[in-house]
């Protein structure tokens, strides 16, 4: 049965939840699959800021405020609303490990629907269409549609807030079967490579960046297939129509070749380089003075090292 589960601190390396989906697809603006992958097998464990928490938190204080004003404008429009239950996490009864938290659960005119409230920066908003439709972030989409899938209702609303709104933008995404069977069908794929610890290919250059952040000094020799790439890369740099996506793309293809290798050769000549600069140390202080008059201990708390960047030079 899908019942609501009361766990306090979930872990989530152990199932694939709503904020996951759109990682899965890889059309997640933050998180390729590469790096989910190693989020759930504990390999990549992302480092909460000070600043980062404090959004995070803004987030969670706005949340009952964003249900409250769309219960109110629901109301306004006529319909009756009563809240049924807000984060529940509810379990696939098939495969335990798909799960999902709903912001909301609402009984409107006596249908019950899956609820979300979102916060929006105010330069994201354009990326919301017209109230009252389904033209939201694909992203978001995915979330919805998965959460449709976990917890099965005929469809969610969502309560959208920006800075600049004294009221929510209501949307409303309609369940398709045909959209929840795909998403399912990648979801299982990927988990699937979590268990068998099979990792997508890295397509984003923070994936290559954390995979071989430091080189090992060695040299490698090119095949014809990536000295092509390379060829093609010193022609798109030349080219002035080249596109800055093409460029990062075929560096991307590039680097998760040429790995932890500091120097590619082709037939003993070479042809490019990725070696790390230089490290350099750097005091963070906008986080050190964020966090109240800080003590010279304090400022030595907030200072790190910082890699030294690894450029690729064609030769």
């Amino acid at each position: 049965m899908n019942a609501p589960q009361t766990i306090f601190a979930p872990d989530r390396t152990t199932y694939l939840g709503g904020a996951d989906v759109a990682a899965v697809l890889g059309v997640s603006p933050w998180l390729s699959p590469f790096m989910l992958y190693q989020k759930k097998i504990g390999a990549f464990v992302e480092e909460i800021t000070p600043a980062k928490q404090k959004l995070f938190d803004r987030g969670h204080r706005w949340e009952p405020i964003v249900v409250e004003m769309l219960v109110d404008e629901l109301r306004e429009r006529g319909h009756e609303v009563e809240i049924v239950a807000q984060n529940q996490r509810y379990q696939d009864p098939e495969y335990p490990f798909l799960a999902a938290e709903i912001d909301l659960e609402l009984l409107i005119d006596g249908e019950e629907v899956n609820g979300e409230a979102k916060t929006v920066n105010p330069f994201a908003a354009k990326l919301w269409g017209d109230e009252d439709s389904d033209d939201i972030p694909i992203y978001y989409q995915a979330q919805v549609m998965h959460g449709l899938m976990i917890k099965p209702r005929r469809r969610t609303v969502i309560a959208a807030l920006t800075g600049f709104d004294d009221k929510p933008r209501v949307h409303w995404i309609e369940r398709d079967e045909e959209t929840i069977a795909g998403i399912r069908k990648q979801e299982l794929a990927f988990w699937k490579r979590v268990q068998d610890r099979d990792a997508p290919d890295p397509t984003a250059v923070e994936d290559v960046k954390w995979l071989y952040g430091k080189d090992s000094g060695t040299v490698m020799e090119a095949d014809d297939e990536l000295l092509e790439l390379v060829q093609s890369l010193k022609d798109f740099k030349v080219s002035a129509k080249a596109s800055d996506a093409h460029i990062e793309l075929l560096s991307t293809q590039i680097k998760a070749r040429i790995g932890n290798a500091a120097t590619l050769l082709y037939r003993g000549s070479p042809i490019a380089t990725w070696k790390n600069n230089k490290d350099s140390v750097k005091t963070d202080w906008k986080t050190a003075y964020l966090d109240l008059g800080p003590t010279a201990e304090h400022v030595a708390k907030f200072t790190k090292t910082t890699p030294g960047a690894r450029p690729l030079l064609l030769k």
